[in-house]
């Protein structure tokens, strides 16, 4: 599936996969975060960070209408406030969207899957 933008030179198909690695890499730039996550792996609880080229496994896109949607699986670093770190990942998924694609996101919901401890 794609989202389709309508500018006056014409249309431009962006696919859900390239916008979920787009969002991925504005999170893992964040703050307090270790990883991204697979939304399946809650169930054997055991969470494994995604790399880079992975990142479409943890962050899913939805189109109602006109309005996107989307659902980002993320590993925090422990001792870090999780409200915190997960207001500026929605902040800066937005802005990172908005920027760099023109795409104007109505949610970014954040679903912790785990909190490790990183080396200092």
């Amino acid at each position: 599936m794609s989202i389709e933008l309508k500018t006056k030179y014409g249309t431009v198909d962006i696919s859900n996969e390239v916008i979920a690695t787009i969002a991925g890499g504005a999170a893992v730039d964040c703050y307090g975060i270790v990883g991204m996550a697979s939304k399946n792996q809650l169930k054997d609880g055991l969470t494994e960070i995604l790399r880079r080229e992975n990142f479409t496994r943890g962050v899913i896109v939805r189109q109602e209408g006109d309005r996107i949607h989307i659902d980002m699986y993320i590993i925090v670093s422990y001792g870090t406030k999780i409200s915190e770190v997960a207001h500026n990942v929605q902040t800066k998924v937005k802005y990172t969207l908005d920027q760099t694609v023109g795409l104007s996101v109505d949610t970014v919901n954040i679903f912790i899957q785990g909190v490790r401890v990183t080396n200092p």
